[in-house]
């Protein structure tokens, strides 16, 4: 810990669970920061909020006037947000021929929507204040391709050119907006929602053999919303050791 964020006030979507958003929450608390969760699950998001002591907001971030209100409940308990981390997304798994038109609109509606929805709501606030940093999440299929995940593939390319798109605009205000990529980050969670033996035949595919742990994408996000990325913006940072 080099308190990285020391001072720092931090909101965090889908923050509940053993995945990459608590994982980022704990380590921006860990570096000084003061954290906001935020989660559509209410049960989770509470025993995470109870965990790091920290206030909370369930938030569905399809929902326009949640998600709004999850932005002035922040603002209200920090006094300002310097940092957003929007980490909400859906995956699944179909064939393009299997796929229902809910299931596409689904996964883009949280996962590229809903970045976009936190970003609008969260920038009038940074620019009054001429000053912040927004981490995306997005994920390596976004550049490679694998059988049954052309939803979420899609929407994770989106978030990286919305990323570089919106962070043009915000730099004449000083806020910053990159994302990460991540490979394969394991989680209790992944495990539930992946067919048998995938999981498997991904992790062979890592160079060290084994996939990331949270909290390893969560150290490429801290690096993102601190001063030692102060010069990046729109950029897209691959945590990855898979062979291409």
């Amino acid at each position: 810990m080099s308190a990285l964020l020391d001072g720092r006030n931090v909101l965090v979507t889908a923050a509940a669970g053993t995945g990459i958003g608590f994982a980022a929450a704990r380590r921006c608390t860990e570096e000084g920061a003061r954290v906001f969760l935020s989660d559509a699950h209410e049960r989770r998001l509470a025993e995470s909020a109870d965990e790091l002591d920290a206030p909370r907001r369930v938030c569905d971030v399809t929902d326009e006037e949640q998600v709004r209100a999850l932005v002035d409940a922040a603002v209200a308990e920090l006094g300002h947000v310097d940092v957003l981390i929007n980490n909400a997304g859906l995956g699944g798994h179909a064939r393009v021929v299997d796929m229902t038109d809910e299931q596409w609109g689904r996964v883009l509606d949280v996962t590229l929507n809903g970045t976009f929805r936190m970003t609008r709501a969260m920038l009038p606030h940074m620019y009054e204040r001429e000053a912040g940093a927004i981490v995306n999440n997005a994920s390596v299929l976004a550049w490679r391709a694998q059988e049954g995940q052309a939803h979420y593939a899609a929407a994770k390319a989106g978030v990286m050119a919305f990323t570089r798109c919106a962070a043009i605009e915000a730099a004449e205000k000083n806020v910053r907006i990159n994302c990460v990529a991540p490979s394969l980050a394991m989680h209790a969670n992944l495990e539930k929602v992946t067919p048998p033996g995938l999981l498997e035949e991904l992790t062979a595919r890592e160079a060290f053999g084994r996939a990331a742990t949270p909290d390893e994408v969560a150290n490429v996000m801290i690096f993102l919303a601190s001063d030692l990325s102060s010069y990046l913006t729109g950029e897209v940072l691959s945590v990855s050791s898979q062979h291409p």
